[in-house]
């Protein structure tokens, strides 16, 4: 379980995120989301202890990320397809992150031929596109096989196979009794794969409900997204 307690974070006058508390439960893949600058990728960071909390608290598993000795046992996450070394390849990029872990060389290529990429293991990920890149990051989410995920925005430059490949990956994970946390703007793609949404702006939450019931109050998915959020955009629309 992700749980988030007054989670609040400022950057000096700006208040990123502001006492936030919800709970990722398992056996759910949930949805994130946000307008741009709603504090999703603040709060995720927190989680992750990429950021220090200004106050609250984040836990997963009743723990602090920073307090866990081999945190890629019980979480695994991709944020950023790109954030990995162009010059090695992508089963020596597994290899570094699964040493650093206790994690031996099969459980590496096991992780490879799940995404799809043990035909290129040896190719240096320089070369990749962004879609190999994003199979490439979830490959080393899964590397210690965590009962808790988070993906942020996963599905960026895959092709419609890959999109419903993710999609089929996310709700298998949950129905594995795992916890999935899913950060998204693609609101057809939200609807699609989540069961449960939870909705902040400008660092607060705003809703925090299952897709179901969303949708028994609106047209769609992105009519309750857009008239939950309408007075929480960073930016308002050009007229």
């Amino acid at each position: 379980m992700i749980q988030l307690q007054h989670l609040t974070k400022r950057y000096g006058d700006a208040l990123a995120v502001d006492d936030l508390s919800f709970n990722i439960e398992p056996g759910h893949v949930t949805g994130f989301l946000g307008p741009n600058g709603s504090g999703k990728s603040t709060t995720m960071r927190m989680i992750l202890g990429l950021d220090a909390p200004t106050s609250g608290q984040a836990l997963i598993n009743g723990r602090r990320y920073t307090s866990i000795s081999k945190p890629m046992h019980e979480v695994g996450a991709l944020l950023d397809a790109n954030a990995v070394h162009g010059g090695r390849s992508a089963y020596n990029h597994l290899l570094c992150l699964a040493r650093t872990n206790g994690i031996g060389p099969a459980r590496v290529a096991e992780v490879l031929e799940q995404v799809g990429l043990a035909g290129v293991a040896r190719r240096r990920v320089r070369g990749f596109s962004l879609g190999m890149k994003q199979r490439l990051g979830i490959a080393s989410a899964l590397l210690g096989d965590p009962d808790v995920l988070m993906f942020d925005e996963p599905v960026n430059g895959l092709d419609p196979d890959g999109v419903r490949w993710i999609r089929d990956l996310m709700r298998s994970l949950a129905a594995q009794g795992r916890t999935i946390l899913l950060s998204s703007h693609l609101m057809s793609e939200m609807a699609l794969t989540a069961e449960r949404i939870v909705i902040i702006g400008r660092g607060r939450l705003i809703a925090e409900a299952t897709v179901t019931e969303l949708t028994a109050r609106y047209p769609s998915l992105e009519d309750a997204y857009l008239a939950l959020t309408a007075g929480s955009l960073e930016y308002g629309a050009a007229r």
